[in-house]
C-alpha cells in the first residue's frame, strides 16, 4: 500500500454502524477508523448537525412514539436541534432495499442526531471530511452554500478543530467561498456524471470544452478530487494527478475496487466499509490513514 493512502469511513463507517451518529463515530474509532466523512444540514435554529438528506429519511428515522415515518420529512432546516434530537436514528429500517445494501450494519437504538460541535468533540482524535448537504434544484430546503460553510467552520474554529477538516459539497458555490475567504481551509470538490452533466448549475461554472479534472485544477492548488467511483476512468484519474491534484474516489465498498483504485494512483477513498479497504490495502488495522490529503 502506496504511503499516506487515505481510507475514509463513508458516513463514520455506514456499513456496519448506524450513518453520522456518534455511537457509530465511537465504534468506528474502536476499530481504528480515524478519517470519517460526514454530511451537514442547518436546523432551524442556525446550529450545524449530521444527516445525509434534506429531509428526514423514513429509511432510517423513527418518531419519539418508536414508529417508522410514514414518508420522507419534513426538511432538516424546518426543525431545531431539541426537535431534531426527538428522533431515532439508530437502526436502518427492516426490510427497506437501503437494509439490504448494509446487511452488517449493527443498530444502537437510542442515537441521535448529532451537532457537529458534539460531533468534533467526541473525537477530538479524528479527522473529518465534511459534505456541505445544499441542492441547487431546491435552495428553499436549506440555507446557502456559503452561509453552510460559514457556520461549520465557526465551529471547528470553536472546537479547535479547523486543521482536521476538509470542506467538499456538489454544489460548489459553498467550498469556492471558503477558498475566497478562508483559504486556510481544505477543501474537496464532489462530482458525479448527473452534476457534470448540468455542470452551471452545481459548478456555478461552465466547462467550457475542458475535462472535469481541469475545472478542478482550476479550483485552487493542490485541490482534491472526489468523483464518483464507478465512473471514474483511469485516463482521468492520471490526468488530475499530472494536474496536481489528489484524487479521492467515493464509495468504494468492493475490495478488488479498493485495490484497483490505489493501483491507478487514487491518493485514498472513502468507503462504507474501511475494515475491507484495511484488508485489501493489506494494512495492519483500520487506521484509516495520516497523510496530508
Amino acid at each position: 500500500m502506496a504511503a499516506g493512502f487515505l481510507v475514509i469511513g463513508h458516513r463514520g463507517a455506514r456499513g456496519l454502524f448506524p450513518e453520522n451518529t456518534i455511537e457509530g463515530f465511537r465504534a468506528a474509532l474502536a476499530m481504528g477508523i480515524r478519517r470519517f466523512e460526514i454530511d451537514i444540514a442547518v436546523s432551524a435554529d442556525a446550529v450545524p448537525v449530521l444527516y445525509h438528506d434534506l429531509v428526514l429519511n423514513p429509511d432510517i428515522t423513527r418518531g419519539p412514539d418508536g414508529v417508522w415515518l410514514a414518508e420522507p420529512g419534513p426538511p432538516l432546516s424546518a426543525l431545531t436541534v431539541a426537535e431534531l434530537q426527538r428522533f431515532d436514528v439508530g437502526r436502518i429500517r427492516p426490510g427497506s432495499a437501503y437494509a439490504g445494501r448494509h446487511p452488517e450494519q449493527r443498530p444502537a437504538d437510542g442515537a441521535r442526531v448529532p451537532t457537529l460541535e458534539a460531533v468534533l468533540g467526541a473525537a477530538p482524535e479524528a479527522w473529518f471530511t465534511i459534505e456541505l448537504k445544499t441542492d441547487p434544484r431546491r435552495p428553499e430546503l436549506t440555507v446557502s452554500g456559503p452561509e453552510m460553510a460559514e457556520r461549520v467552520v465557526a465551529v471547528a474554529e470553536q472546537a479547535g478543530a479547523v486543521e482536521r477538516i476538509r470542506v467538499q459539497s456538489f454544489d460548489w458555490r459553498g467550498p469556492r467561498h471558503l477558498g475566497r475567504m478562508r483559504p486556510e481551509i481544505a477543501l474537496a470538490w464532489l462530482t458525479e456524471p448527473k452534476t457534470v452533466a448540468a455542470a452551471a448549475l452545481w459548478w456555478g461554472v461552465e466547462r467550457a470544452g475542458r475535462s472535469v479534472p481541469e475545472v478542478v485544477a482550476a479550483e485552487g492548488d493542490g485541490a482534491v478530487w472526489s468523483p464518483e467511483h464507478a465512473s471514474l476512468e483511469r485516463e482521468a484519474l492520471e490526468e488530475a494527478n499530472r494536474l496536481g491534484l489528489k484524487v479521492i474516489p467515493w464509495t468504494v465498498n468492493e475490495p478488488a475496487v479498493m485495490a484497483r483504485l490505489e493501483d491507478w494512483g487514487a491518493a485514498g477513498l472513502i468507503s462504507d466499509r474501511p475494515d475491507l479497504a484495511a484488508v485489501a490495502l493489506g494494512r495492519a488495522g483500520g487506521s484509516g490513514g495520516r497523510g496530508s490529503a
